[in-house]
């Protein structure tokens, strides 16, 4: 068995999500994240995993809520854009042509054309690696009804189309 790489390339594929913080002074930035994953029904939380050197890190520490927007696949451009450039110096809303739109019950804007967005507060942020685990507790959700189909990514530059539905017949 080949060893050395990376978890990604080992766990996948993974949903995407575009999640937006923003700083004490109401800065908003938007980054793209596939180390996400439901933790808890009811009440619902949802936990993602970030580099603590990346901008959103900064925004989570000085506002302490987020936004995870499930992008389309058909967004696939607009969510590189979100992960390849650093929001320090760039205003990847404008540069990804994103809409944003005004949550209910936090700071951080919601993305419009995203199916699902989940208003979040954190209450967990802790160290695992070279990664922290922030777990959200979800005050506020927004859903479309109807099928979709969200994007998913592989590692790198990589990303996945949702296939054909497998059912086991109970």
């Amino acid at each position: 068995m080949e060893a050395g790489r990376k978890i990604s390339q080992l766990i996948f594929p993974r949903v995407v999500a575009l999640i937006t913080t923003c700083s004490r002074e109401g800065r908003a930035n938007v980054a793209s994240f596939s180390f996400l994953m439901p933790v808890s029904f009811n009440p619902k939380y949802v936990a993602f995993a970030i580099d603590p050197s990346r901008y959103s890190y900064s925004n989570l520490k000085e506002n302490g809520e987020f936004v995870v927007n499930i992008p389309m696949e058909d967004m696939l451009e607009k969510v590189w854009i979100c992960g390849s450039r650093s929001g320090r110096d760039t205003d990847k809303f404008s540069l990804a042509g994103l809409t944003t739109l005004q949550s209910v019950r936090v700071k951080p804007p919601r993305i419009a054309g995203c199916p699902v967005q989940l208003e979040c507060v954190v209450e967990l942020d802790r160290k695992f690696g070279d990664h922290h685990l922030i777990v959200g507790r979800v005050v506020e959700e927004h859903v479309e009804t109807g099928d979709f189909t969200p994007l998913t990514h592989h590692s790198g530059s990589v990303f996945r189309k949702v296939g054909e539905a497998l059912k086991v017949e109970a």
